[in-house]
């Protein structure tokens, strides 16, 4: 074939192919659960969302080895320059504190604070350290050593009260993590304890009277009176308990607390003691001043607990 030969077949073999019908592929149709989410771009850099037990109190992930944590030995310090103030308000209530820890002692609920407020100042200005034998307290001075006792279980250590609380209604102090799970209370969150001012190392055995409430100058002697058992100004009329019922099946002693509690009485708590080698549960109220006891006593009997025994504190 000559050369224009060749370039009229190229020639034709162009036009057929511009005349060849297009054929087009059908798109793939997305699966039916997709064709209508929305459109997604990620973020450039997004940040993990917070753990949970960041949002909430409660104690690490791990839980550590308390065993050899130590209690801490009592001694003599100085106060505090911050969060010895008195008086001071929280919440709307009012608290005075302490002259002196010496002659403290009071019944009543525990309970503890942990990752939170760890590394957090505590209201002497101390960091907060979950794995130490401290407490927060309403109204010791700061700092204080104090012995807590589980009455549930008889379990009992010393902490340092460096700090502030707790301020919820019935409960009187507020442990440390580490004391919380050495004493038995982180499992269930609170505990009835008995807590006991130490000076120099051992509870003040003697002191069984409060301090005489301070006087206005020029008046003649301040009339007893029962306060808040937070405040130093109490008169110095014996504190009693008072034993509504004691029982050896522990079940029987909370039955009879639950009940005490649901008729709007305060301060009851189950005390377990040993009598002549034999575990007894006693169901108690107090401590109390005097005239206070003896109006509890009368309603009690009047709620048909006529077995009420008063016994000191």
């Amino acid at each position: 074939m000559s050369r224009y030969g060749r370039a009229a077949a190229l020639v034709c073999a162009a036009l057929l192919a511009a005349c060849k019908p297009q054929v087009r592929e059908a798109p793939v149709a997305a699966p039916s659960h997709a064709r209508h989410a929305p459109r997604v771009t990620p973020p450039v850099s997004a940040a993990p969302a917070p753990a949970p037990r960041e949002l909430s109190d409660g104690g690490p992930a791990v839980p550590p080895d308390v065993s050899r944590v130590r209690e801490p030995v009592p001694k003599s310090e100085p106060l505090a320059r911050y969060g010895n103030k008195s008086p001071y308000t929280v919440l709307g209530r009012t608290y005075s504190v302490r002259s002196t820890s010496r002659g403290y002692r009071e019944r009543g609920l525990a309970s503890w604070y942990g990752t939170k407020f760890h590394g957090r100042l505590t209201s002497s200005r101390e960091p907060y350290d979950m794995y130490k034998m401290t407490a927060a307290h309403k109204t010791l001075p700061l700092p204080s050593y104090v012995r807590v006792t589980n009455l549930e279980n008889d379990r009992s250590l010393i902490v340092r009260v460096n700090d502030r609380g707790p301020f919820h209604a019935g409960r009187i102090i507020d442990l440390s993590y580490t004391a919380a799970i050495k004493l038995g209370v982180h499992l269930k969150g609170t505990a009835r304890v008995k807590v006991e001012a130490l000076d120099g190392g051992a509870p003040d055995a003697g002191v069984r009277y409060a301090a005489r409430p301070a006087q206005a100058s020029g008046s003649g002697p301040a009339a007893p009176k029962r306060t808040d058992r937070g405040s130093a100004s109490t008169s110095r009329e014996p504190r009693v308990l008072l034993q509504v019922g004691s029982f050896t099946d522990r079940d029987n002693a909370k039955r009879l607390e639950r009940a005490l509690e649901a008729r709007d009485l305060d301060d009851v708590y189950v005390d377990r003691e040993r009598v002549h080698g034999q575990v007894v549960h006693r169901v108690r109220i107090g401590p109390l001043l005097g005239a206070s006891a003896e109006a509890l006593v009368a309603r009690l009997r009047r709620l048909g607990y006529a077995s009420v025994v008063v016994a000191p504190e």
